[in-house]
């Protein structure tokens, strides 16, 4: 790494001299090799420039090939249309109406390529929208590569890789910016934002995926422009949640969201408990995005539906908890606070059923897992969602938001015998406090007639 960054400081030295952009690498003057490019990247661009057009890869993938990482997405830009790329790759559609894109499928590897933007005020009524806000709600404006770099929205992502000349191609001072590890936005930051305000929680993102700053310029007007998520369409703002929180790096992106202000428009239920000052809750979500982190970084498998869960649990305790003073049974008033928790949340960023579903069985677990006795353990360890409902348990532990005394029992339990499980259930029934008041029992009476 330190042989890296010393290629890359080099580089911008030796050329921070030249007034002009952009700045060409050759191949002794970066780190990038093409052995480390899947080969159906290469493929399209081959087939792209066969076909008499420009092909560069772009974007995330030459940052973490410069950044010595191993990408597993490879985005190509080029100077052909949407309708000209489709029609060189049978194996290709075009997908999207705000940004139009093409998907080559190589079996289950999908490579994107796009059109080299322009700016949208060259566009017309039908290639270029904007609501009065700023947003924009149409750009399908092509132009040239050099205008394409100044439309991307991080330096940072602005750099091309050209593989039939090994060269690299900076067109906004990205180069500096790798050097000095910081994100910082291409352009005016607020118009920037004002155009696509998902831009904001990606500058998060990154910063906390890289471990970069934020330049000054960049974070400076996010505080103020946190609000124009709640524009965005709920459905595109769920597929960045899980960017967010699932690329391994959640409890940086929370911090770093919590500072902004930005975690208040994703989850506004949850962040009213926070500026509460509930200590357990912020707990809670903080153990749940540090397990999550830990599970990704040993390849193991995690659900949104988990993240979610933890998300919305102070919500739905919230809840529960005025259900309960009314007199509604746990049961129900779990149900109900629920269902609020979740109709409150879609208005933001939808939940599809397929993970709404297991989170009230997670939620739902937690009055169940303490009800060992008879047959009902066992029972419980076939539910499909046990080992979910058993991880959120333990976390509640960690969180200190209940005593840890339930999660070990069920540690013991699912690894021990049948007879040493037995032997746990007769203890759990012994010293279960026993209710004496006897049961009133509904008179009977001959023929099932009642006395007049």
């Amino acid at each position: 790494m330190a042989n890296l960054w010393t290629k890359i400081t080099s580089a911008v030295t030796r050329k921070s001299a030249e007034p002009k952009l952009p700045r060409i690498l050759s191949r002794d003057e970066h780190p990038i090799s093409r052995k480390h490019i899947s080969d159906n990247a290469l493929k399209v661009m081959h087939r792209l420039r066969s076909g008499g057009f420009e092909a560069f890869l772009v974007g995330g993938g030459v940052r973490d090939l410069m950044l010595g990482k191993h990408p597993k997405d490879f985005d190509i830009g080029t100077n052909a249309t949407p309708e000209e790329i489709r029609q060189l790759f049978r194996n290709s559609r075009i997908i999207g109406r705000r940004f139009k894109i093409v998907h080559v499928r190589f079996g289950r590897e999908i490579i994107e390529v796009t059109t080299y933007r322009g700016s949208h005020s060259d566009g017309n009524d039908k290639t270029a929208v904007a609501a009065d806000n700023g947003m924009l709600l149409r750009d399908n404006v092509y132009g040239t590569l050099e205008e394409d770099a100044v439309r991307r929205d991080f330096t940072i992502n602005a750099l091309y890789y050209c593989s039939d000349k090994f060269t690299v191609h900076d067109y906004v001072g990205s180069l500096n910016d790798l050097a000095k590890r910081q994100v910082r936005i291409i352009g005016n930051a607020s118009s920037r934002y004002q155009e696509d305000p998902v831009r904001m929680i990606r500058a998060v993102r990154f910063a906390a995926k890289l471990d970069f700053d934020i330049a000054p310029d960049t974070a400076a007007p996010l505080k103020s422009l946190a609000p124009m998520l709640s524009e965005v369409p709920a459905a595109r703002l769920f597929d960045e949640v899980l960017k967010l929180f699932m690329e391994g790096h959640a409890l940086r992106v929370f911090a770093l969201l919590k500072h902004y202000d930005l975690f208040r428009p994703l989850f506004p239920a949850t962040q009213e408990i926070l500026d509460s000052g509930d200590s357990t809750a912020i707990a809670l979500i903080e153990q749940g995005l540090v397990n999550t982190d830990l599970r990704i970084s040993q390849d193991k498998p995690v659900t949104p539906a988990f993240i979610y869960a933890v998300m919305l649990w102070p919500v739905v305790q919230k809840e529960m908890k005025i259900l309960l003073a009314e007199g509604v049974p746990e049961i129900p008033a779990l149900h109900q606070a629920a269902q609020s928790a979740i109709s409150r949340q879609i208005q933001h960023t939808s939940i599809p059923k397929r993970f709404s579903m297991p989170m009230r069985d997670i939620w739902e677990l937690q009055l169940r897992l303490p009800r060992r006795s008879g047959r009902r353990a066992e029972e419980l360890l076939e539910h499909r969602y046990f080992r979910a409902g058993y991880d959120f348990l333990l976390l509640r532990e960690q969180s200190g938001e209940i005593p840890e005394e339930l999660g070990p029992w069920w540690t013991a339990y699912q690894e021990a015998n049948a007879d040493t499980r037995e032997a746990m259930l007769k203890k759990t029934s012994a010293n279960k406090p026993r209710n004496n008041s006897r049961r009133r029992r509904k008179p009977r009476y001959r023929n099932n007639q009642k006395p007049s």
